[in-house]
């Protein structure tokens, strides 16, 4: 092995700018941690463009290496719970956040983040899926646990033609959910069908003309994953019994909403965090997503290289990213 791995590292000017740089960093950068990883793959959240644009809430300290996903093979594991080889997915905990993360070659986690790769998976196709497929996942779980079923009725998908959003409209779709996706991009019409939607609306027909305490009931279930005014928008118009599971907020952190829903119609909010789920529940989250999720269509992802980032990362942020997009790293 080398003394240095190739990465794409993010640091702070002295003006308090921030620039990113595809360079050779030595191992030394990796924490002291217990398993050492060859990472074949990454994806790309908008949690890495918050990291990469120097957004201090996301990551502390800089110059630091970005990437909430890996995919690759174990190198070296000091608590003998994996051997060299084998093939393993990290997702969420402090990757990429602080602790440096998959835009790198190698990444060095703690054993008990690691999962092992899903036996119908690739190391690709799992990251295709990634925080992104996974946070879909956990949603669509909650909502069963609900008791939402297919023909309890309509379930919406906000942002449906982002990460989380394509591929909650994808695992709905396979699960047999009659599903609405909401848009701001009409122009994708035909992928979001492709992906399983059974309607495509633009977002601002999830507004209703009168907002009223308690609007008409159309939606059975939801999954928002932008926030702010549209699950304001949402909470009213949820069915009897209905839910909501929420775990985004592009359009803003505040929610303004009234009790009725809830105590009315008995409407569920349902929090999502992807990034710290206790390891036997995020196990049954990738056995589901093992079954379902493994054939995401070639149309709605990209593969790109370190050096194609940063015009991926400018499109997520300027929320003009289309299904997924994942990080090859050479092997």
């Amino acid at each position: 092995m080398n003394n240095t791995f190739k990465a794409y590292q993010v640091k702070e000017n002295n003006d308090g700018s921030f620039s990113s740089e595809v360079k050779q960093v030595p191992f030394s950068v990796l924490p002291d941690n217990e398993v050492l990883i060859k990472v074949h793959y990454s994806s790309l959240n908008y949690k890495d463009g918050l990291s990469a644009s120097g957004n201090k809430g996301v990551t502390k300290s800089y110059p630091f290496i970005p990437g909430i996903d890996a995919a690759g093979e174990v190198v070296e594991d000091k608590t003998g719970s994996f051997k060299e080889g084998d093939k393993v997915i990290v997702t969420g905990y402090d990757l990429g956040m602080n602790t440096s993360g998959g835009f790198g070659e190698y990444i060095k986690v703690p054993a008990d983040w690691i999962v092992s790769l899903p036996q119908n998976l690739s190391l690709l196709q799992s990251m295709i899926i990634g925080t992104a497929g996974y946070t879909a996942a956990y949603g669509v779980t909650r909502l069963k646990r609900e008791l939402v079923k297919p023909e309890s009725g309509s379930v919406v998908v906000t942002g449906a033609t982002g990460g989380v959003g394509s591929m909650a409209v994808y695992l709905l779709a396979k699960l047999g959910y009659p599903v609405i996706a909401a848009t701001g991009k009409m122009d994708q019409k035909a992928l979001l069908e492709l992906l399983g939607a059974e309607k495509v609306i633009h977002r601002d027909d999830l507004y209703p003309e009168k907002k009223a305490l308690l609007n008409s009931g159309i939606y059975s279930a939801a999954i928002d994953t932008v926030g702010g005014k549209m699950l304001e928008a949402l909470i009213p118009q949820m069915e009897q019994d209905g839910a909501i599971a929420c775990c985004g907020n592009i359009l803003g952190h505040e929610l303004n909403t009234n009790i009725y829903p809830f105590i009315l119609r008995g409407v569920s909010l349902l929090g999502i965090d992807s990034g710290i789920t206790k390891m036997p529940f995020r196990l049954k989250i990738w056995e589901m997503l093992n079954k379902t999720a493994g054939d995401f269509p070639e149309e709605a992802y990209n593969v790109v290289s370190l050096d194609e980032l940063d015009d991926e990362i400018e499109k997520i942020l300027a929320g003009k990213q289309v299904g997924r997009t994942v990080l090859q790293h050479k092997v």
